[in-house]
């Protein structure tokens, strides 16, 4: 499989609307950074955003809200947030 920066926006969205949990989030990130293939034109930025991910496990780094967004603009997508009250 090829990763995409469309790819790996995909994963952090999941991750974002809890359809995954961080650890699995890290888990991917470093899996395909030892085992995924890369869109020549894109592997820079998704080396480096799968590396930031993969480092959110690490006390020191973690991954907040404004890494996610830093993320996603990097991969070249906005962030935007919808709220509707519970019933």
């Amino acid at each position: 499989m090829i990763i995409t920066k469309q790819i790996v926006a995909v994963q952090l969205l999941q991750y974002l609307q809890h359809k995954t949990s961080l650890n699995e989030l890290i888990t991917w990130a470093e899996d395909m950074l030892v085992e995924g293939h890369f869109q020549e034109t894109e592997t820079e930025i998704i080396r480096n955003v799968l590396g930031e991910i993969g480092l959110a496990n690490v006390r020191n780094f973690g991954l907040s809200w404004e890494d996610c967004v830093s993320i996603m603009q990097r991969l070249g997508y906005t962030i935007h947030i919808e709220a509707t009250l519970a019933a």
